[in-house]
């Protein structure tokens, strides 16, 4: 659950999601609320239940865990009894989740249901099949550009550009930016890891963290798995593992390569970034100011890249991501994929010129490319 602390400090600003959220309530189904800790679930939990006079349950509680695990309908409903909207905040802490919320959707349709989990890897795992047809899903991530542009203009967003490479986006740090560091530190040691390590397959903690201050040491490079595994002295499968964990802890996502099937693309490299920089930089302890840094570039990069993911999810926007890349190095940072439509973007920090790769304009002719660089990165990353 998100501390009482975030939850006061992020209220002013409204998420993106809380309309397409509040259109999809009272339709027969479960409403499912991703993200990692300290993103804000809570905070719209909270609005939830005060708009629609709902009942929270926090399930970090034993009790509560106990009152919704291994119970049958009558029994659920007994515990229940008139209530219309329940908030389940962290529901992946309850034992069978989705069997729970199956029976209790089936027989009691008329109460809306919201179940938040900072961890899809168990949520998602226990909610899969028993929800077949019975869920809407949502994602919150750390606050996007264009819910910032509520409580700054244009010109302080553009000031604040340096903030967001260094310090990132979470709500507790935008919104008390003097212990921007020492937030950034609590939250990457506190509460990161807090649900990957209580998964039972985790038994190597150490492994998990010399893996992702590998990753952020990497950004905006390809990464090898092969090269990784050797690294940190681990199986190849293991890498992939500890990622696909990652990724659905919300910390990290990964770009695959774009491929046609032309001979000359690369097809088995990928890229891994960050939804947040804060924490990236948290990980390798390094919030020097962007002129004393050597990887400036590779902030914008990411940022750009985590933006426009964000503005996508928060639209619901059903598009693929990738980046591309031949054997002859041409690149291009990143590809979205879009109703059969391709939509190219070059990222650059340094305000020189860039050329588009020739490879890329021959042989996808009717793609369309944007640029994004220090000038118009706000109208970029604020509309779609």
């Amino acid at each position: 659950m998100d501390s009482p602390k975030s939850y006061y400090m992020s209220e002013l600003l409204q998420r993106k999601i809380y309309p397409e959220i509040q259109k999809s309530l009272f339709k027969g189904k479960v409403i499912i609320l991703y993200g990692a800790r300290q993103v804000g679930k809570t905070t719209i939990a909270k609005q939830l239940q005060k708009e629609y006079q709902g009942d929270y349950f926090n399930c970090d509680e034993p009790d509560i865990r106990q009152a919704f695990s291994q119970k049958t309908s009558t029994e659920l409903k007994q515990y229940l009894a008139n209530k219309k909207f329940i908030i389940l905040d962290e529901a992946q802490r309850i034992k069978d989740i989705g069997l729970s919320l199956k029976l209790l959707v089936d027989n009691y349709p008329e109460i809306q249901i919201i179940a938040t989990g900072s961890s899809s890897f168990d949520l998602s795992n226990s909610i899969k099949e028993p929800l077949t047809g019975r869920k809407y899903e949502f994602f919150l991530y750390p606050f996007a550009i264009e819910e910032l542009q509520a409580k700054y203009s244009n010109l302080e967003l553009q000031r604040l550009l340096k903030d967001r490479l260094i310090y990132g986006s979470y709500p507790e740090i935008v919104q008390d930016p003097v212990n921007a560091t020492q937030n950034l530190l609590s939250i990457s040691n506190s509460y990161l890891y807090k649900d990957i390590l209580a998964w039972q397959q985790i038994k190597n903690p150490e492994i998990l963290d010399k893996l992702l201050k590998a990753l952020a040491l990497q950004i905006g490079s390809e990464v090898s798995y092969n090269e990784l595994a050797s690294l940190l002295q681990i199986d190849k499968n293991t890498v992939m593992h500890y990622l696909d964990i990652l990724e659905k802890a919300f910390i990290v996502f990964r770009l695959n390569p774009y491929s046609s099937n032309l001979r000359n693309e690369l097809k088995k490299l990928r890229k891994v970034y960050f939804y947040d920089l804060g924490i990236r930089n948290a990980l390798v302890n390094n919030f020097n100011p962007l002129d004393l840094r050597n990887d400036s570039g590779a902030l914008f990069e990411n940022f750009v890249i985590s933006e426009i993911k964000k503005l996508h999810n928060n639209h619901n926007s059903n598009v693929n991501t990738y980046f591309w890349r031949n054997h002859n190095k041409q690149e291009i940072d990143l590809i979205i994929e879009q109703a059969g439509k391709l939509f190219a973007t070059e990222i650059k920090w340094n305000k020189s010129q860039i050329k588009i790769p020739l490879d890329f304009s021959k042989n996808y002719p009717d793609s369309q490319i944007q640029i994004i660089n220090q000038n118009n990165w706000i109208s970029a990353l604020t509309s779609i």
